[in-house]
């Protein structure tokens, strides 16, 4: 099959409406590894990379969402917890682009019935309008 598992998309295409940050940016705990002796538990690791996971709260802009698709997680591989772009709207929620999207559709049957679900990565965010594409430089100001 010529489609890989997890496909890359633009952010302008996932989130076409923009997206908005809501929290904070966390560890993904890893539910499948041992508690620690405090009860905690490990940061989850990405399978490919060997990266921690990180993960934070998007809101889509989108007026036609569902109540179930306005609230998006989306996920990081990076050895640091990514920072968000400072907000400087007026809005509670920090306005953000994601830059290297990714995407993975997968069924979530865990409601009254089964519907096609998505799960996305990002390799950072910034600003909207801020953020260089992958593979090409940064411009210098």
């Amino acid at each position: 099959m010529a489609i890989a598992k997890r496909f890359p998309i633009a952010h302008e295409t996932a989130f076409p409406q923009g997206a908005f940050l809501r929290g904070l940016v966390e560890p993904v705990t890893d539910f499948q590894a041992e508690q620690r002796p405090d009860g905690s538990r490990p940061q989850q690791r990405d399978k490919e990379t060997g990266l921690p996971l990180w993960q934070c709260t998007v809101i889509d802009g989108d007026d036609e969402a569902g109540r179930r698709e306005i609230g998006v997680t989306v996920k990081f591989a990076a050895e640091h917890q990514p920072v968000p772009p400072k907000n400087n709207s007026p809005m509670p929620w920090t306005p953000v682009e994601f830059v290297g999207l990714a995407a993975l559709p997968y069924i979530d049957d865990s409601g009254r019935r089964p519907r096609i679900a998505w799960s996305f990565r990002a390799q950072s965010f910034a600003a909207p309008g801020h953020a260089a594409k992958v593979g090409e430089p940064k411009a210098v100001a």
